[in-house]
């Protein structure tokens, strides 16, 4: 089966424009170098990694809501880079997101009904009827009150304000949806409910989703294979319970020895990977292996001079590194299921 999304050798550079020095030297904050990647239809796929990894901005890149350096973004066939005006405004119809702020993503002074009603306005969908009444069907799918669309978002919570960010995703019916951090700036109760919704709505919309997070629990819940990313490139990437259960990349064992476990005894007899020193400069980066720096299996000068590919480590499961080894992690270790057993409401 064809992919859906394919994103081959993607790279974001920002010049740097503050300090004379720097400027000069033209220099760029490499913030994606390289990432390749796909997603099947109906899929979900997790990228996930520390603040600043490019996790985010590879999201952005996609929907062309900022521009790639290099690399192909291929949507159907299609080479998304490649699109102008009509064609780019038919692909968005298709290619939806959703913000990590469900208040700074949502114009204070429209009304619910104004903010879900504009993307059918901008493609020319319905007439001011139809739309009001499509408008009201979606407060009601995604549990909010029909009654609602008249009213503003500081009346209401950053869950119902998401919910209402999340209905104008889907007023298009588009085929796939870019989460950038749908959740992080919840309560942990109200990220059980949009986590949950967004599951009910993809099996009832046929959605394909790349789920960009940094909460391991929230990803391994949801996500059907996982990518992670260290400082601009993907170093890990498998199936959800390959990646959780048998990491190969040391920076992937050291983010899953960080779960915390609800048991205190077992807490304590844990052992954690405690990574030395802090993440390298992306105007900078290390040569080689990017995260040879603060890797404790690292060997040179092999590591510092050599950028390992993506390889297979099992089927469907590949990791960047020179030694990496399958590293099993008892179901234990990772506190069991994760709690996300509430309805949407």
């Amino acid at each position: 089966m064809a992919a859906l999304l394919e994103v081959e050798d993607l790279k974001k550079h920002f010049p740097v424009n503050q300090g004379v020095l720097l400027s000069r030297l033209g220099k760029t904050v490499k913030a994606v170098d390289g990432v390749t990647f796909s997603v099947d239809e109906g899929e979900t796929l997790g990228l996930v990694g520390e603040s600043g990894c490019g996790k985010s901005t590879t999201g952005r890149c996609i929907n062309r809501l900022l521009e790639a350096t290099e690399g192909k973004v291929h949507f159907e066939g299609q080479d998304v880079r490649k699109l102008h005006r009509k064609e780019l405004k038919a692909y968005r119809r298709d290619v939806q997101f959703i913000f990590q702020d469900p208040y700074a993503s949502l114009n204070p002074r429209m009304t619910f009904g104004e903010i879900m009603s504009e993307p059918l306005v901008i493609h020319g969908v319905g007439t001011r009827r139809e739309r009001q009444d499509r408008c009201k069907e979606m407060l009601e799918i995604v549990g909010l009150n029909p009654e609602h669309i008249n009213r503003y978002p500081h009346e209401f919570s950053g869950g119902q304000r998401q919910r209402v960010g999340i209905a104008r995703a889907i007023m298009l019916r588009p085929k796939m949806i870019i989460c950038d951090e749908p959740v992080s700036a919840l309560d942990v109760s109200i990220q059980a409910q949009i986590i949950n919704l967004l599951e009910e709505l993809q099996e009832e919309f046929g959605l394909t989703y790349l789920f960009i997070a940094h909460d391991l629990a929230v990803i391994r819940h949801i996500c059907d294979r996982v990518a992670v990313m260290y400082l601009g490139k993907i170093v890990e990437l498998g199936g959800w319970k390959e990646v959780y259960n048998s990491p190969s990349h040391p920076y992937t064992q050291s983010l899953l020895s960080a779960v915390p476990v609800p048991d205190p005894e077992k807490q304590r007899r844990r052992a954690r990977i405690i990574l030395k020193g802090d993440v390298p400069n992306p105007v900078d980066p290390p040569t080689g292996c990017r995260f040879h720096t603060r890797c404790p299996i690292a060997q040179f000068p092999l590591c510092a001079e050599e950028e390992p590919p993506l390889r297979e480590m099992a089927i469907g499961h590949q990791a960047a590194c020179h030694f990496a080894k399958p590293f099993p992690i008892p179901e234990s270790k990772m506190g069991g299921e994760v709690p996300f057993d509430s309805q949407p409401g």
